[in-house]
């Protein structure tokens, strides 16, 4: 069973470590509200990630092949969804900053990782695909285990994402906040885009 956690955490980590918009939109509120306002959305990507492995576990990968039109409306839905997250991001100002904080409210928080977590076909993809096939590969009894690592591993994953991003609060000025939204807006809208050219290949 110990051997089973340890292949589900690590297979975790290995898909979720590389930059996403999920981990982008998870460091970013650590930045804008530091801890432990930032632990809203940790715990909103850690439930989304385990919902989504849950759902793979029990067999929902097919479904993603099986519904005509499932994907591409997942692209689609996912494209705008990040393009409207990076232009927000691109046009920050000091005061837009401030809003934000201001406007904070743990709901609000929640709300806006769920979305960048369910309208992300690549992070649904990773988690209901390809863990979700990884879990129903072992054996009955090293399911749990398994399934148990992996939601591990998106766990700490986004604590530490969070953790890291409260320490650079010390050293960020509201100018060096401005810029690190407008990168975070860059890097958003980068996929978009990549979402949106895949939507374009999957209709013709």
């Amino acid at each position: 069973m110990t051997a089973a956690f340890l292949t589900g955490l690590a297979l975790g980590f290995a898909l979720i470590v590389p930059i996403g918009a999920q981990n982008v939109f998870v460091f970013g509120q650590g930045v804008a509200l530091g801890m432990p306002r930032a632990l809203w959305a940790v715990l909103g990507a850690g439930l989304c990630d385990t919902l989504l492995i849950v759902l793979g576990a029990t067999g929902a990968s097919a479904l993603l092949d099986s519904v005509p039109g499932l994907r591409p409306a997942m692209l689609a839905a996912g494209a705008l969804f990040l393009a409207y997250l990076g232009i927000r991001s691109l046009r920050a100002t000091p005061a837009a900053i401030e809003d934000q904080s201001g406007d904070w409210s743990p709901a609000l928080t929640m709300r806006r990782t769920a979305a960048v977590s369910l309208l992300n076909p690549h992070a649904i993809l990773d988690t209901v695909g390809v863990l979700g096939a990884a879990i129903t590969a072992q054996a009955a009894a090293a399911r749990p285990a398994f399934a148990a690592g992996a939601v591990s591993a998106s766990w700490m994953w986004f604590l530490l994402l969070a953790g890291a991003a409260t320490a650079m609060r010390r050293v960020m000025t509201k100018a060096r906040l401005v810029w690190f939204d407008r990168v975070s807006g860059v890097i958003l809208l980068v996929f978009a885009v990549w979402l949106a050219v895949e939507f374009v290949q999957v209709l013709r």
